[in-house]
This record gives C-alpha cells, structure tokens and sequence, in this order.
C-alpha cells in the first residue's frame, strides 16, 4: 500500500509533466510561427529551416508527454513490473524524428549550395537576424526549464526534449551567423547555415538513441550509487555482511537484490524486521529505487572464534 507522502510525490511529478509540457508547447508553437514569418519575409532559408525544427519540437513535446505518461502508469497483470520502459520508447522515437528532421534541413541547404547560381541567392533581411537572437534566448531557457524538471522527475523523455531545445538554440546560432554572413555579402553563408545546423540536429539524434538504447538493455547502476547502497546496509548494527549485491537499471528505475548475514540465532521474526528496516532506507535514501528485494542469511559468527 502506498504510503500519504507518496501518493503526494505521484500527484506532483503529474503536475509537472503537465506543466513542462504545456510550457514547452506554447512557446514552441509560437517560435515556429515567428521564425516562419520572420524567414519568409526577411527571405532567409535558414531561418525557415530553423522554424521547421521548431516546428518538429511541438511533436517531439507530446511524444514525450506520452511516454512520460505511460511510463507512470501503475503495474499491472500483463505488466508486473510498471511500465518504465515506456519512456525510452518515447525517446527512441524523439531520436528518430530528429534524425529525419536534421536530415531533410541539411538537404535542402545542399541542394542550395550545389545549385550552381549561389550569387542569385538574397540577401536575409535584418528581421531574420532579430528572430534569431530571439529563438537562441528562449530556446536556451527552455533547455535549462526543461533539464531541471527532468532531473526532478527522474524522466529520460524530458531530458531528450530537454537537449532538443538546446538543439534548437545551436541551430538558431548557426542562423545567426549564416544570416549575418548573407548581410556582409556572402549570401552562401545561410544555405551553408542549414546544413550546420543539421549535423547539429543529427548529433543530438544519435546521443539521445544511444542513451535511450543503453537504459533499455539491463544493466547494473553506476559504481558511486553501488557503493553507497553497500556503505548504507553495512551501516545497520545487526547486518553481520553482505553476501551479494546486484543492481540493475529498469527505465529510469534502480532494482536491487541483495542477500545479507544476519545472526542465526534470532527469531525468524527478528530477521524479517532488520530486512525490513534495510529495506525501508534504501528506498528513503535513493528515490529512483523502485524495488528492492533482501534475503537474511543466518550467520554464527561465535563458531568462527
């Protein structure tokens, strides 16, 4: 049964998904609309290209609000062990349709660039330039709203979205200096912006691919968690040692086995409740602890003497 304090931390980490997401919505969808505008009118590529992007981060928002979603979800009959999983399908996702979204930019630069006629290209007007400095600003908020929020909630979705927005803000950079160059009267210098601007973008791809790829294979935790999970069951008077220990990583989930001494002598009774107590502050200390399983094994120590 779940406990006052965690059905409270449940109905927080809801509200800030909501919140993340509605935030991070809004301000995309109004990005894209002005930097669309402002690359239109201001007859800049790389400034539609950078309204393309962020475009795409709407969609890539509600992937990972629903991957967050699912990923809370309690466990249930076909999915004894929650749903945590969810969220790196989520990301999984996210690194694709930012793969597909570098690429088509990059293309449409080159295609520019290898045009033959780069001289006929105009000259980016000084609208673009503003929407430029405008998107690296918001966008590179967004990055720190977005990461902080994601750390909060242990969510590997948020922090995949999180990096699109930085994705976003370099590739408004690459704008930027594309944008300015056209002005100084190399008009090149925007379309060769587009294809910056998507190696940035498939950069970003492949490290969210490989992150999300890396949590969703089993895999024991980081060394520093192992040993502090070590140090706190050895810290309890009434653990004799520690036969084995093994953790692996579930999602953003930490699942911990550990087969413990204890002495033989006592009640089965007394045993069940050190095993308890050992339990109960792990899962106070590490919050990312999901499960915990503690086997006693009785220990005589006098007969070592």
């Amino acid at each position: 049964m779940k406990t006052i304090s965690q059905i409270t931390d449940q109905r927080e980490v809801k509200k800030i998904i909501v919140r993340v997401s509605g935030v991070t919505i809004f301000i995309n969808i109004a990005l894209s609309v002005l930097k669309l505008f402002a690359g239109l009118l201001a007859r800049s590529g790389a400034m539609v290209s950078d309204a393309i992007h962020s475009a795409s981060d709407v969609f890539t928002t509600i992937i990972a609000y629903i991957g967050v979603k699912l990923s809370r979800k309690e466990p249930d009959s076909d999915h004894p062990y929650g749903h945590d999983r969810f969220e790196c399908v989520a990301s999984i996702l996210l690194s694709g349709l930012l793969l597909a979204t570098g690429m088509g930019i990059g293309w449409s630069g080159l295609k520019v660039i290898f045009g033959g006629n780069t001289k006929a290209l105009q000259v980016p007007g000084l609208l673009a330039l503003a929407a430029a400095a405008v998107s690296i600003a918001v966008k590179e908020w967004m990055y720190w709203y977005t990461r902080a929020k994601a750390k909060k909630i242990n969510s590997s979705a948020f922090m995949a979205d999180a990096w699109h927005h930085r994705s976003d803000a370099l590739s408004s950079v690459g704008s930027l200096i594309g944008i300015a160059g056209a002005r100084l009267g190399l008009p090149v210098l925007d379309p060769i912006a587009s294809v910056v601007i998507c190696l940035f973008i498939i950069k970003v791809s492949v490290d969210i691919f490989r992150e999300s790829i890396r949590k969703m294979t089993d895999r024991a935790c980081d060394k520093e968690t192992e040993e502090g999970i070590r140090l706190l069951i050895l810290s309890h008077s009434h653990v004799i040692g520690i036969d084995k220990l093994s953790t692996r990583v579930f999602g953003d989930s930490i699942y911990v086995d550990a087969e413990i001494s204890v002495d033989g002598n006592q009640t089965l009774e007394d045993a069940h409740k050190v095993a308890e107590t050992v339990h109960d502050d792990i899962e106070k200390q590490y919050t990312n602890v999901k499960h915990i399983m503690i086997h006693e094994n009785p220990a005589y120590p006098e007969k070592d003497i």
